[in-house]
């Protein structure tokens, strides 16, 4: 039986958090609502206290969600969790995400606490947050820097006070997926209760590593994943949550676990959160990029014709695209060309489908890629070469003289 790993989408707090990705109150309505259609277990709806306008977005997301919980980030401070409830009580499944740093360096610049008086915050925040009936999440901020004696000492104190969730934050994308999969192993076995907690990994990308990082933490036994559609956060962002979610669908045999993700509205979503931010991802970009599902070189191009698993891994329609897409350009084949001509309702023999491919590179060479209108153009300059008149047939043609 497959182990059920909780997706917790931050697109809307920590994925906002980024510059340049601000969103309105109705805009991340707009996304809660596609989330939720999406099947995430958690949306975390924003950071309550940081504004009006943040607590009234989180709120209204509580209202508005049926079925996924609804989170609010919360610093460990009672005033943090206080703001966060006059948002959250309203949720039907509400829960306070309360966070506070663990490394040494985070205490001593930015905090400016000892360890003890860490531990004595955090532990203070979670009991309070339990007292309203709500789960509550803690995570220790910058875990994978901290030393790792105090870390299971800080798990454990929160868990003994009510934890329902402990994160563990790789906050600066430092870690490695060797050393990230050894530390939730850690973890899991030597603190004390960790029974009574569902534990969860949140990972940046600094480093290039956020998805391998989660993907890691899976292995190592991490029952919650923490992810933004299209990578989107702080810096370098998230561990994208599409790049996860189909990393577990398509090697299901190597990870053996599953989601209550519908793939088939991964790139609806991912397309919304690029309307809304105005920023688009690049092409190159994994799942959801412009050329996941494009093929040029003429050698992928005949493999994807003749059978898409060659060179395709999961299917396009898996993440709610129609199809793939055949580019013409100076790497093409002739059987792309040949595929192209017939979508667009044109047959050539083999003569003409050499003087339609050579022209086509030529023009290649000089704009990057050809358009059906070229490819129209060249077709039109076969029909007036008289030596190719016979050549070239219209599909209705051909099918009208029995072919």
């Amino acid at each position: 039986m497959k182990r059920r790993v909780y997706v917790f989408d931050t697109t809307l707090r920590d994925g906002e958090q980024a510059p340049g990705f601000s969103m309105r109150v109705s805009e991340k309505l707009r996304v809660a609502a596609q989330l939720e259609a999406l099947g995430v277990d958690v949306i975390e709806a924003g950071f309550p206290i940081a504004s009006a306008g943040e607590q009234e977005a989180v709120r209204r997301i509580a209202q508005q969600c049926q079925n996924a919980s609804v989170a609010g980030l919360c610093r460990a401070k009672k005033e943090d969790i206080d703001a966060a409830w006059d948002a959250l009580k309203y949720a039907k499944r509400p829960r306070f995400h309360i966070f506070l740093a663990t490394s040494d360096i985070h205490l001593e610049y930015k905090l400016r606490m000892t360890r003890e008086e860490a531990i004595h915050a955090a532990v203070s925040a979670v009991r309070y947050a339990k007292s309203f009936g709500a789960e509550v999440e803690f995570s220790p901020e910058d875990a994978t820097r901290s030393e790792e004696g105090y870390l299971i000492r800080v798990l454990e104190a929160v868990i003994d006070a009510g934890a329902d969730v402990v994160n563990i934050a790789d906050t600066v994308g430092y870690a490695i997926p060797s050393e990230f999969a050894r530390l939730i192993r850690l973890l899991r076995s030597e603190v004390r209760n960790a029974e009574r907690a569902r534990f969860s990994v949140h990972c940046h990308n600094d480093l290039g590593l956020a998805v391998a990082n989660t993907l890691a933490g899976i292995e190592a036994g991490a029952d919650q994943i923490e992810c933004t559609i299209n990578g989107i956060g702080e810096r370098a962002g998230n561990a994208a949550l599409e790049e996860v979610v189909m990393a577990l669908k398509v090697r299901e045999s190597v990870f053996s676990v599953e989601t209550g993700i519908r793939t088939e509205l991964i790139y609806p979503t991912s397309l919304l959160v690029q309307e809304i931010t105005g920023v688009h991802v690049q092409p190159n970009k994994a799942v959801v990029g412009a050329n996941a599902f494009a093929h040029e070189a003429g050698i992928h191009q005949h493999g994807v014709l003749a059978h898409a698993a060659t060179y395709e891994i999961m299917t396009p329609e898996s993440i709610g695209l129609t199809s793939n897409r055949i580019v013409l350009g100076k790497h093409s084949g002739r059987h792309a060309v040949r595929k192209a001509l017939l979508d667009m309702g044109v047959r050539v023999d083999k003569e003409g489908l050499d003087f339609v491919y050579e022209r086509m590179v030529a023009l290649a060479d000089e704009k990057k890629q050809v358009t059906q209108r070229d490819l129209l153009r060249i077709v039109d300059q076969l029909k007036r070469e008289k030596s190719h008149t016979d050549a070239y047939q219209s599909v209705s043609e051909t099918a009208e003289a029995g072919s």
